[in-house]
């Protein structure tokens, strides 16, 4: 199976907001045989909504990650050159650098994404659900 990439609110809803995700993303999130990421670049954005307050998490915010990875099977996908590249390539829809490294992320790596985030639909990436948007 194609891995799904988790867009940061995808994954901070379901282990902390499960009700706002919707139930035909939880038959792909409960599905042992589908490979979830979860990127460094949402690891780096919770940790600065967090130290800003701008998000409540039940605890620091890598403890929240390194738990909820460890919990739901989410491996993290590292951030690399080849994503870089492809970020600088991204055209300018969209201005906030967590969610264009996480698209170029998808879209090098040919992940599904998973986010319910309609501001992403003007960008070229494959989605987990066409439902999503």
């Amino acid at each position: 199976m194609t891995p799904v990439l988790l867009d940061t609110h995808v994954f901070v809803w379901a282990l902390a907001e499960p009700a706002r995700v919707p139930e035909s993303a939880w038959t792909l999130l409960r599905d042992p045989r589908q490979p979830l990421r979860l990127s460094l670049a949402s690891a780096w954005e919770l940790a600065i909504k967090a130290s800003a307050g701008r998000i409540h998490l039940p605890m620091r915010a890598a403890d929240f990650i390194a738990e909820g990875c460890q919990r739901t099977g989410v491996d993290v996908l590292g951030v690399e050159l080849s994503h870089i590249a492809e970020l600088e390539r991204l055209p300018w829809h969209h201005r906030d650098p967590f969610d264009r490294l996480i698209i170029a992320q998808a879209r090098v790596e040919s992940f599904r994404l998973l986010s319910f985030d309609g501001e992403l639909s003007c960008y070229e990436f494959k989605r987990a659900q066409e439902t999503d948007y």
